[in-house]
């Protein structure tokens, strides 16, 4: 083992667990990553808990008490769900003390089929956090474009936030633009800014499949030079976007006069958060979505998988973002120069993670409804 998770941590990076179950936490083993991992969060998405629910009995005792109301079973979703998240919150609520609120936080999404109506994302959000009732819980909505509105809006009701699914640079932009917009929304209303945190989440892995496809397809040796590059690239100009408005670690670049002013009112940064970063192709380095991707006030969230193995042979050698810019910029315009469009692929990509976390709630509806028809009473 090496001392991989704990030189992260060191290098401001806040490790996240990508996964949560009733087994995970009644079992004492969250709380062990917690104390051993140097793990502080948890994110969860309608995939996380379609496959926990689906396995094993752990649900059984609540599923069988909600079969006996005769709930809906959207209803029972939200409980089982909320549950978790209200445990695991409670689990890391000292961790949440510790930092003033920065980490300790569990996520937990809104329903996937509102992702393109930012009113009933913005309704849902406030459900939730009603719901869930911790401090410490952050509400997942997408970066879609109905999805930016229902950010600020659910930012500006004082709650706080992990912005999901974003792909493109420029989307990204509009991201923290809305958290800004939220802040002052915030701001107008009299909330306690200091109170109100979020983190926005870029995909990564999933960049490098698409487009590793796309240069597989043309199979020249100018596109195989390029495979596995595009992720890391996409990754580190989004930091350098997260840089000009918020501002760099060491003052080179200076924070934005409206980030500045969010600040002086006690606001706190949108920090970018890793997402999807377990490895999809066995050709590249397990870890390579964590070590390439080391700077300061950043959160990787992890497969337990990937965790482990950064833990066991993880390479980390400080920051390995700041001053890549040019070369990170040049290796997208390569990929243009050879057609692949860079538009088009985080199009599709976020088509196809709406659509993914979409067909993963109506799996989760239909192995949930199937559980409450089986631990329902007998008549009589």
């Amino acid at each position: 083992m090496t001392d991989a998770l704990k030189r992260l941590s060191e290098e401001g990076v806040a490790i996240w667990l990508d996964d949560l179950s009733r087994q995970r936490i009644t079992s004492g083993n969250l709380a062990e990553l917690i104390d051993q991992q140097h793990v502080v969060g948890v994110t969860t998405n309608p995939t996380i808990f379609q496959k926990a629910i689906s396995q094993g009995h752990g649900y059984d005792q609540q599923l069988a008490d909600l079969a006996a109301r005769e709930v809906t079973v959207e209803e029972a979703i939200r409980m089982i769900t909320t549950a978790d998240v209200r445990d695991a919150a409670d689990i890391l609520r000292p961790v949440f003390d510790a930092t003033d609120g920065q980490d300790g936080r569990v996520s937990i999404e809104v329903d996937p089929r509102l992702a393109h109506n930012t009113r009933a994302t913005v309704a849902e959000a406030k459900q939730l956090a009603w719901l869930v009732d911790r401090p410490n819980a952050l509400i997942k909505i997408p970066a879609t474009e109905a999805g930016l509105p229902a950010i600020a809006e659910t930012i500006g009701n004082g709650i706080s936030v992990n912005v999901t699914l974003i792909f493109s640079l420029d989307r990204y932009r509009k991201v923290m633009d809305a958290y800004l917009t939220g802040l002052e929304k915030a701001k107008e209303r009299g909330l306690d800014l200091s109170t109100i945190y979020s983190v926005a989440s870029f995909f990564v892995s999933r960049v490098d499949s698409e487009i590793d496809k796309r240069l597989a397809a043309l199979g020249t040796d100018e596109a195989k030079a390029l495979r596995g590059k595009a992720a890391i690239a996409n990754a580190r100009l989004a930091y350098q976007a997260y840089e000009e408005v918020f501002g760099s670690a060491d003052n080179s670049t200076p924070p934005s006069d409206r980030w500045k002013a969010l600040e002086k009112a006690g606001a706190n940064k949108q920090r970018p958060l890793w997402a999807s970063t377990g490895v999809k192709d066995p050709a590249y380095s397990d870890t390579m979505y964590v070590t390439e991707l080391v700077a300061p006030n950043t959160v990787n969230t992890m497969p337990e998988a990937t965790l482990e193995a950064t833990e066991d042979h993880g390479q980390i050698t400080g920051d390995t973002v700041s001053g890549t810019y040019e070369q990170a910029r040049a290796d997208l315009d390569a990929l243009e120069a050879l057609g692949i469009s860079y538009d088009d692929v985080v199009k599709v990509l976020e088509d196809e993670g709406v659509d993914k976390f979409e067909s993963s709630w109506n799996d989760l509806l239909k192995s949930t409804e199937a559980e409450l028809k089986r631990l329902a009473p007998s008549e009589g």
